[in-house]
């Protein structure tokens, strides 16, 4: 086991999948981590594929319809099942073959895509879950170790002069944005790979969360690598 994983007070450590989506985010406990150690070969699912546009949707059926190897076929029943789990649970997973996201470059002083440390809001009570098969993997940051950029005062500044309105619709403004959303990590933070297999379940910011937020960010894709993502 990773000893960052064990070491951080932001995450805890299921061995379950039952225990993944029943143990309850508490005090700085905003990541849980169903912890594995996989035998499959992900890489060959990966270069099977066709990649259609920059992030294609892979169906149970598109996996059924390749042919595989033994190793091949085992990462495909664990995808799979890892479906099926989040499904029955009653979650909408979506396995991705990624090439990457869009880029937000409409402001040099603030990105609003996820390559941008972010955290997800949600009106309704729900979690974020994400398993990396293959690829690079997301990180997260502890809430301590970073600050919405809509607090920090040059960047508010220049909110302020695009929003050019009431400043009572100036919150507003900032939400409907997602400005509020994103963060810069302070000089001495230390952001957390997920890393391969792991099965994660982040905290969403929504009406009744008992703890703040979990700040993640999508990866810098590996050169000529796709990413095989499960996210819902």
């Amino acid at each position: 086991m990773s000893d960052t994983f064990s070491a951080s007070n932001q995450i805890s450590i299921v061995s379950t999948f039952s225990e993944l989506v029943h143990t309850d985010f508490k005090g700085e406990v905003n990541a849980l981590c169903w912890y594995r150690n996989l035998d499959g070969d992900f890489k060959e699912i990966v270069n099977k594929l066709s990649l259609k546009e920059n992030i294609t949707e892979v169906s149970p059926k598109d996996l059924m319809t390749l042919q595989l190897s033994e190793k091949g076929n085992i990462a495909r029943e664990i995808i799979l099942n890892d479906l099926q789990l989040l499904t029955d649970f009653g979650a909408s997973p979506v396995l991705n073959l990624l090439k990457c996201y869009e880029r937000d470059n409409e402001f040099d002083f603030i990105s609003t895509d996820v390559y941008s440390f972010h955290v997800d809001r949600s009106p309704i009570a729900t979690d974020t879950f994400l398993c990396t098969y293959h690829g690079a993997a997301s990180d997260i940051v502890s809430n301590s170790q970073a600050e919405q950029k809509i607090l920090i005062p040059e960047i508010r500044v220049k909110l302020k002069e695009l929003h050019d309105g009431e400043e009572a619709e100036f919150e507003d403004f900032l939400k409907e944005n997602y400005f509020d959303l994103h963060y810069q990590l302070h000089e001495d933070a230390e952001p957390i790979n997920l890393g391969q297999m792991h099965l994660w379940r982040l905290a969403v910011d929504h009406p009744k969360q008992q703890v703040l937020p979990c700040i993640h960010r999508a990866p810098k894709e590996n050169y000529g690598e796709y990413r095989l993502l499960l996210i819902c």
